[in-house]
């Protein structure tokens, strides 16, 4: 049986910590190793524990959700975020995306949903509410429709790419169905997200969607 999914839960209050720690850990696969509530101890936390995922809310004192994912993924990498929030207000979601959040889920969601998402995150994959993602989508249309003779051409290389990480394909398996190393895949992501002016897979995969440049299917 392999390793439990570490995981990391901030938010400010406890009842909320307490309910989603309980349904967390019914899951076999998934325990929470540490709680914070608020962003600083988050930091904190995570650089002391590594986990695999951090869960945070968006709203905390001493430090957002949002800052808090821009201080992780300057810091630690390789931890996967997810947001669990009741905001779906879309400059949440945008502000999140671009900070590189892996996940935004709301707290309306089933615990099924949740706990699978938990499990996209740390398998490298994004995890989006199916409630926001449509409404995200417009908006990405939106602000970019207009510009998109601006973005420079992606290769055929970095639409079969971006096609499989929409898919939820993580960097290794990418390699594994295109014949090239983890560290191409890398590569050709980054371009990809300097070309679509996008911060995160999340971010890239919605804007390329929006553009018709792959197909909606796998958004969904």
């Amino acid at each position: 049986m392999s390793d439990p999914i570490r995981v990391l839960l901030a938010d400010d209050h406890a009842v909320v910590r307490a309910g989603i720690r309980q349904f967390l850990e019914q899951a076999d696969d998934i325990i929470v190793v540490a709680e914070a509530d608020d962003g600083q101890m988050a930091c904190d936390l995570i650089a002391q524990y590594k986990p695999d995922v951090a869960v945070l809310d968006i709203q905390m004192p001493k430090a957002t959700g949002i800052e808090v994912t821009r201080w992780v993924r300057a810091h630690h990498r390789d931890v996967g975020v997810l947001i669990l929030t009741a905001y779906d207000d879309d400059p949440y979601v945008m502000a999140v995306l671009q900070a590189g959040a892996n996940g935004y889920v709301l707290k309306t969601a089933s615990p099924t949903n949740i706990l699978q998402a938990v499990r996209d995150v740390h398998e490298g994959k994004s995890a989006l509410d199916p409630v926001i993602t449509a409404r995200l989508m417009n908006q990405i249309a939106s602000r970019t429709g207009s510009d998109q003779a601006s973005f420079e051409k992606l290769t055929e290389r970095e639409l079969e790419v971006l096609t499989l990480a929409g898919k939820g394909y993580t960097n290794k398996a990418i390699g594994v169905q295109l014949d090239i190393s983890d560290r191409t895949v890398q590569g050709h992501l980054a371009k990809t997200y300097q070309k679509l002016d996008a911060s995160s897979r999340t971010e890239a995969v919605m804007k390329a969607v929006s553009q018709g440049l792959i197909p909606a299917e796998i958004a969904d």
